[in-house]
């Protein structure tokens, strides 16, 4: 049977709404369709932008599926329809939307992913902005936080993907016509979202997110047509590291020379030991580290034995166009026996150029050479061998030349010979050229010559001498090497548990870290820490990196109990008993962290509970002074008014009944605002939203409070909110202005841009003494009074007005007023969107 085809997804991305996606993709539909193909469209966003709708004209056009939310009527892709359609190419605008409740999916890429499963091939827009990996930058860039995401790899999976590309000045400029926007929203789009800063930088991010994907596809064409060689498109660098003390020069000169051209990429690589175990300095590693990503590079470990080897390996891996590599720091006898990693490099790397960088840290000419630090390697074992093999008979053939000396002559000779292989190669090599030194002297050079016979008893005793010194010189060597081995090991240990202690104790997630190191240290695939109630109750990831994630001891291949309730897992190879030795440490210092987490965890939780119980004192606080003072002026005024023994004027009378009338209204408005409150934090706030004109709830809302100017335009659009609730944040905001701003309060509405929507923005104007920075964000929480000492109110209308804003969709922050003041900035979503609003800073007061 034969498969069915997938169909092929077409996007052209952009870098900020109004560059003209929209436009491109349906001039891409109307060309496919004068070229034969069946094209629908199957949803498109105009925006009213008239160029935009003419080109729907001569395009199949499918109805939208009616959603009903919260009592408005949403238009939504349907996807039954087009399935049933099913035409060659559907349109599909905004991948990212959100669907309205009650849609298929929740989210619009998951409709397009459901039409490519049938074969059905689809062209749609994105914005940068909405890529979920650029979802923390775009927001510190722009000061948005955009709801609306899409999975990268949604994106990378797109068959083509088109930048449709616009300068700053020109995207600015077709604002300016009004060819983005209506003309009430020009100057706020202009002096918000789409300043020349932001746009630059959203452009700089989707030009480079693209050249990725240009890379990828590469990389994609390069392993499917078996090319090992590099191609260099851009300036990738790559330095190598050891932890050395010349690592920070040799990072800056990589540095320069990858921003020598636009797009250079610099990468930091250090070839770790293939056991494991940290060689160098951790301590410096992490500064080269830091420095290498404060210069926008990339840090890499990898694992290998031949650091050569690995390094080419990676540098081949990501496409590198040059490789900087540190002088040697050998000594220059030590050149004789062995080769540097530089010149392996270099003799290795074909066409990618190698840079090797002197520094102050590389060997010097007459410096005397450091002790051995490690165990013999094999090459020194294997020419430690050759010397005890030939270095005799090279000695014998020297003697041979010269006169005959006496034997203990000989001897010496003979011995530089041991010691030699001895210190190269080790015990068995030195006492291998001990066994063929006495035979060359017992067979040339003692009497009888040429046979294996002593005639003369000295000569024995010296051959047996010669044989104890050789011995005991090889062990000695011997053992210095094996002493040195266990003390690099020890070194080791102790710098691999220091680093976990640093982590421990600095990381922002220590235990995450901690375990990253780990699985760092032995060379692991993966590190999990499980965690049991009791010893009956199944084991739980408490957590875990790498893959795959152990979900029980038994598919470990290395397990450490700290206790019957928390077991440290690695898998990925069999453990030693040394490395079972440390890794006991390991998990012990783990456990440590995650004990501290927990501690954390119940600091934070007992900080929750006491201010809870500083919410309830203040509550108690406010509550005994706030109702005492009007309950206490109520019942002075009845007893006066009750009184039969005096005789009070018309005039007093008035003024007490007036008194008793305030304290009542006064005594009903802190219940108010305490019941509010209750029901805000209790969540039982239940909105009933319809599509409402701003302008008659706002002239509502400050009917009755005084000298308040409202500027609220008619034709502002409508919004979808609650108007009794609405109307009570405006009047609370109108009030709380009255009372600290100087008399002179202004209502202002207008259309703004927010997360890439319209909404209407609602601005409480004051010219008062305003509030500090910090102060802005307590003057939303609870019994928070903010300098005011005149006794009316607990504090609480703030507190209730952000509530009941973000009840109705909208947010309510505050800013400072240009020239003095505060200004209460009150945004709310236009009837038809029901997207929500990004949470205000510093958290909601409900």
């Amino acid at each position: 049977m034969e498969e069915k085809r997938r169909g092929r997804l077409r996007v052209f991305l952009g870098a900020a709404p109004g560059v003209g996606k929209t436009y491109a993709m349906l001039d891409e539909a109307h060309r496919r369709s004068r070229r034969g193909t069946d094209v629908v469209v199957a949803l498109v966003e105009c925006h009213r932008r008239e160029r935009t709708e003419a080109l729907l004209q001569g395009l199949e056009v499918l109805p939208r599926r009616r959603v009903e939310h919260r009592g408005l009527s949403v238009g939504e892709l349907d996807v039954e329809a087009v399935l049933a359609r099913h035409p060659q190419v559907a349109v599909v605008d905004e991948l990212a939307h959100t669907n309205a409740p009650g849609s298929k999916h929740p989210k619009r890429w998951q409709d397009v992913e459901e039409l490519l499963d049938a074969g059905i091939d689809v062209v749609s827009t994105v914005n940068i902005q909405h890529l979920e990996s650029l979802n923390d930058v775009v927001e510190h860039i722009t000061g948005i936080e955009q709801k609306e995401t899409l999975p990268d790899a949604v994106l990378r999976a797109a068959d083509q993907v088109q930048l449709v590309d616009m300068t700053p000045e020109a995207l600015q400029r077709r604002l300016s016509h009004g060819n983005v926007y209506a003309a009430d929203r020009v100057d706020s789009a202009l002096s918000n979202y789409f300043r020349t800063g932001n746009l630059t930088a959203l452009r700089e991010l989707a030009l480079l997110w693209l050249a990725d994907r240009v890379d990828e596809g590469l990389e994609r064409y390069r392993a499917q047509q078996g090319i090992e060689a590099t191609w260099p498109a851009r300036e990738r660098v790559v330095v190598a590291l050891t932890g050395g003390p010349e690592g920070a020069t040799l990072v800056r000169r990589a540095a320069r020379l990858a921003g020598r051209g636009a797009g250079g990429e610099l990468h930091a690589v250090h070839v770790a030991s293939g056991d494991g175990l940290v060689r160098t300095s951790p301590a410096r590693l992490a500064e080269q580290r830091a420095l290498v990503e404060s210069l926008g590079g990339i840090y890499h470990q990898v694992v290998g034995d031949d650091v050569a080897a690995s390094l080419l390996q990676f540098a081949r891996g990501v496409n590198a166009s040059q490789i900087v590599v540190g002088a040697s720091r050998h000594r220059p006898i030590a050149s004789l026996f062995r080769t540097s990693v530089g010149d392996t490099v270099v003799r290795g790397a074909g066409p990618v150029d190698v840079l090797v960088v002197t520094h102050e840290a590389q060997a010097r000419p007459f410096s005397l050479p450091r002790p051995a630090r490690a165990a013999l390697s094999g090459g020194r074992r294997a020419l430690g061998w050759i010397a005890a093999l030939l270095g005799p008979l090279v000695v014998t053939g020297l003697l041979m030349l010269f006169p005959r000396q006496d034997l203990s002559t000989d001897l010496m000779a003979f011995l530089v010979v041991v010691v030699a292989a001895a210190l190269i190669g080790g015990v068995l090599p030195a006492l291998a050229a001990a066994l063929v030194g006495s035979l060359a002297v017992n067979w040339f050079f003692t009497q009888p010559v040429h046979q294996f016979t002593i005639a003369q008893p000295a000569n024995a005793v010296a051959l047996v001498v010669f044989l104890l010194v050789a011995v005991a010189v090889s062990s000695t060597v011997d053992k210095a090497a094996r002493r040195s081995r266990e003390a690099g090991r020890s070194r080791a240990e102790s710098e691999a548990l220091s680093v976990l202690t640093r982590t421990a104790l600095l990381a922002k997630d220590p235990l995450q870290e901690a375990l990253r190191h780990t699985r760092e240290t032995f060379a692991v695939d993966s590190v999990t820490l499980l965690e049991r109630a009791d010893a009956r109750a199944p084991w739980t990831v408490a957590a875990a990196t790498g893959d795959p994630v152990c979900t029980a001891p038994g598919e470990a291949d290395a397990e450490v109990d700290v206790d019957e309730h928390t077991s440290l897992v690695l898998r990925g190879r069999l453990l030693g008993a040394d490395d079972r030795h440390v890794l006991e440490a390991f998990a012990a210092q783990i456990a440590a962290v995650r004990q501290r987490q927990r501690l954390r965890a119940e600091a934070a939780q007992v900080r929750r509970l006491e201010e809870g119980d500083a919410v309830r004192g203040a509550l108690l606080t406010a509550v005994s002074h706030d109702l005492r003072t009007p309950l206490a002026t109520l019942k002075a005024s009845l007893d006066s008014l009750r009184a039969k023994d005096i005789e009070l004027p018309e005039e007093v009378r008035d003024e007490l009944l007036a008194e008793v009338g305030n304290s009542a209204d006064r005594l009903q408005g802190l219940i108010d605002d305490l019941l509010d409150l209750t029901r805000v934090r209790s969540g039982v706030v239940e909105p009933h939203l319809l599509v409402v004109d701003l302008e008659e709830v706002v002239h509502a809302a400050v009917r009755d409070l005084g000298p308040v100017a409202v500027a609220v335009s008619a034709d502002l659009p409508p919004v979808s909110t609650d108007p009794g609730l609405l109307q009570r944040v405006v009047a609370n905001l109108a009030q709380n202005a009255l009372r600290h701003g100087g008399g002179s309060v202004e209502v202002v509405a207008s259309v703004s841009t927010e997360d890439a929507h319209r909404v209407v923005r609602l601005l409480v104007v004051d010219h008062g003494p305003g509030l500090p920075g910090t102060a802005k964000d307590r003057a939303f929480t609870p019994f928070q009074r903010l300098g005011d000492r005149s006794g009316a109110g607990l504090g609480l209308g703030l507190a209730v007005a952000r509530g009941l804003t973000e009840a109705v969709g909208g947010r309510l922050t505050a800013e400072d007023t240009p020239g003095g003041g505060l200004t209460m900035v009150l945004d709310l979503p236009l009837a038809g969107h029901t997207h929500e609003l990004a949470e205000a800073p510093g958290g909601s007061a409900a």
